[in-house]
């Protein structure tokens, strides 16, 4: 009994520290200023869509909305094939290699991003890649392809040697079987890792922060921070900004969340 009680309060927490923040973002793009400070979780006094008719209109998130989708699908979707290709070669490697191979990845999980700061921003200024989206995208690839590779090789590994082997014999080269064979299996895993992917890339403030100077290269979460003025914070445009980023994260949870789960549970249960 005290640990029911214990457990629905714990969640009712959670739960809270949730929903409080969601609500007043969600309801604070509908107000004015004056609500906001007076009224934070009150539903508005009138329903309008004035702070998205300012926020297209002055056109201060399209560009940075346009280029976090460039960043974000081409980070992903290089990632995800380089991650493939080694954890596929990890898989069906049987030799020592193979294995120094995947601790040399499960390193790169080790080392926190925040370490990587100074030599990355070092290295770009020389080659020229600050201000420039391709250079987000090689960030991109750099710091999440050892996670990218972790997860789908331990997929890999999970999948019948016998299949491959048969595969081989009937003349199948290594690429044949992993275009044809473990790439449709791995569709599960490869969703999986591609919306957690797609998550860090769209989110990510850091690096922007770093790299990014001129307007025209900012990605969304570097512009929401303009939306905080000096002396003074238009929490409605703010609310307003954050709300309209979130919709492809709410989009992508609504249309793949079977599988997200598909893909997190592929290869949990073995039969």
């Amino acid at each position: 009994m005290i640990y029911k009680i214990f457990k629905n309060t714990l969640l009712t927490i959670f739960a809270a520290a949730v929903l409080v923040p969601s609500s007043i973002v969600v309801l604070g793009s509908f107000k004015k200023d004056v609500e906001i400070y007076t009224k934070p979780l009150a539903l508005p006094e009138t329903w309008n869509l004035d702070n998205f008719r300012t926020l297209i209109e002055s056109g201060s998130v399209l560009t940075p909305f346009k280029n976090s989708v460039i960043v974000a699908v081409f980070s992903v979707f290089f990632t995800i094939l380089f991650a493939s290709l080694v954890a596929y070669a990890i898989a069906r490697s049987v030799t020592l290699s193979g294995k120094a191979l995947f601790a040399l990845f499960a390193l790169g999980l080790a080392i926190p991003g925040q370490v990587n700061i100074i030599p990355i921003f070092t290295l770009f200024t020389k080659l020229g890649l600050n201000n420039s989206l391709f250079g987000l995208v090689l960030v991109n690839i750099a710091l999440t392809l050892p996670i990218s590779v972790f997860i789908i090789s331990a997929f890999f590994r999970d999948l019948p040697k016998e299949m491959f082997e048969v595969a081989s014999i009937d003349g199948a080269n290594h690429w044949r079987v992993y275009r044809s064979i473990a790439m449709p299996l791995a569709r599960p895993a490869i969703g999986a890792t591609s919306i957690f992917l797609f998550v860090i890339c769209w989110n990510d403030l850091l690096y922007p922060l770093m790299l990014i100077n001129e307007l025209d290269k900012k990605t969304l979460p570097l512009t929401l921070i303009d939306y905080r003025g000096e002396f003074a914070t238009s929490y409605s445009m703010l609310f307003t900004a954050i709300l309209f980023a979130s919709i492809p994260m709410v989009l992508m949870y609504i249309f793949a969340q079977r599988s997200f789960i598909a893909g997190l549970t592929a290869g949990a249960v073995k039969g």
